[in-house]
């Protein structure tokens, strides 16, 4: 019996070698193993190398697995059963007790197999999947060789009946944007990642579906010179709105002239000289502005601010209307977003009761990252919260308009002539379906 145990004990060794070979490849990360790899370790680039094709590796542990599984049952019921069935028989039938003490004994392997060569192997390989690959990566190596025949036909006929099914026949290791953002999520629950640089992260990837007009200071709060304003009208405007860069227009904004740096007023003042634009037309003070279209997602914006060499532009509409301007600095504080602005500038603010109030001007996807709204009405005709209430309402807001979306109630709290200002946004108490999907006052 004693020999009989110590085959078991060494078949159900095997099976948990095998066990945390192939868990410990098929989990170990592939940005860990490279970088001990650029440190110098062999065995990470040998494992890369495995995971870049793994077919023969796992036959070898398939063959494996399935041997010592057979051997155990095997050896189990003949080392087992007996000694079982003789301990019945004091109580039992003959018959009885073989039947019961071969049940006893095909239960008895089984569990020893699954917990000490299977689960508890497993867990160790989840553990520390890379440093366990590394370690296994070599004897498994050295099993691929010897058992080579199998594995080449075994691979033969496992490829065959794949490409029968149409199933494909590599590993798919490229990395996309979502596998990035499931990564640093749960970076952010292991506290590895603080949560502003997770959102950081997720801005980043947003860019390519933001469009300016989410980033831009628009139209009304533009601060513009004219050419035909005097010194003192000059130094009243920027001292009241002060900018590093102003707009200069002709007759009104839409008549874009170029740009002025504030630098550069400030170095006229300091020379003692007139500020009057018309008066310097020639001296290159005013220089030629970016113009963009209204359109452009964040991304492109950045491709037009390297390619131009500039910080700021003009956006314009469809009918070549100003919309707004933006600054490089506008798009950055887009991507930091919590970490560089203040909080008495975002736009949108929690309350003690649970509601927010937020700016008419805040972008969709900053409502839908806050509020968890996954799906929007009549998405991609707006941009902001204000255009969101004027799809619902089919015509511009005024105070004490609302509409219910999703469970949430935007109530609009103050309107500057037609610009929407400020929105109360509260949860509201499910409405009957026969109520429709909005509602509005």
């Amino acid at each position: 019996m004693a020999t009989d145990l110590l085959l078991i004990a060494l078949l159900i060794a095997g099976a948990a070698f095998f066990s945390v070979a192939e868990i410990s490849m098929a989990a170990a990360r592939r940005l860990q193993l490279r970088r001990l790899a650029d440190e110098g370790d062999g065995r990470a680039a040998r494992v890369i190398a495995v995971q870049e094709a793994p077919g023969h590796y796992f036959t070898v542990v398939q063959i494996g697995l399935n041997m010592v599984a057979i051997l155990g049952g095997i050896v189990g019921e003949g080392a087992l059963t007996p000694h079982f069935a003789a301990l019945l028989g004091l109580v039992l039938a003959p018959e009885r007790a073989q039947t019961i003490g071969f049940a006893l004994s095909f239960l008895t392997i089984t569990s020893l197999f699954i917990v000490l060569a299977d689960l508890v192997p497993r867990r160790l390989g989840m553990n520390d999947p890379e440093q366990l690959a590394m370690r296994t990566v070599g004897p498994m190596s050295l099993l691929t060789t010897l058992l080579k025949p199998l594995v080449w036909t075994f691979n033969g006929l496992s490829d065959n009946l794949s490409r029968l099914l149409g199933l494909p026949q590599k590993r798919d290791d490229s990395v996309t944007h979502h596998d990035i953002l499931a990564l640093t999520a749960a970076g952010t629950l292991a506290g590895a990642v603080a949560s502003e640089e997770q959102q950081v992260i997720i801005n980043m990837f947003e860019l390519d579906t933001r469009t300016v007009e989410t980033a831009m200071t628009t139209r009304e709060r533009v601060v513009y010179l004219s050419m035909d304003d005097d010194d003192t009208l000059l130094r009243n405007r920027v001292a009241e709105a002060p900018h590093s860069t102003y707009l200069v227009c002709g007759e009104g904004i839409d008549e874009i002239l170029g740009y002025i740096d504030a630098t550069d007023l400030f170095q006229r003042v300091l020379l003692g000289q007139p500020l009057s634009l018309s008066a310097c037309s020639d001296s290159g003070l005013v220089k030629k502005v970016l113009i963009v279209p209204d359109r452009l997602t964040l991304a492109e914006m950045l491709t037009q601010f390297r390619q131009a060499h500039e910080d700021f532009a003009v956006i314009v509409n469809e009918y070549s209307l100003v919309v707004g301007v933006i600054t490089l600095n506008d798009v950055m504080s887009t991507v930091m977003g919590a970490m560089v602005v203040p909080h008495d500038e975002e736009q949108i603010i929690r309350r003690d009761d649970g509601s927010f109030l937020a700016d008419g001007s805040t972008p969709v996807p900053d409502l839908q990252r806050v509020l968890g709204i996954e799906e929007w009405p009549q998405a991609g005709q707006y941009d902001t919260l204000a255009g969101f209430l004027m799809v619902m309402l089919r015509r511009i807001p005024k105070r004490t308009d609302h509409v219910v979306w999703q469970g949430w109630r935007f109530e609009v709290m103050d309107v500057d002539r037609y610009r929407v200002d400020q929105v109360m946004i509260a949860r509201q108490a499910p409405v009957a379906k026969a109520a429709g999907n909005h509602e509005s006052a």
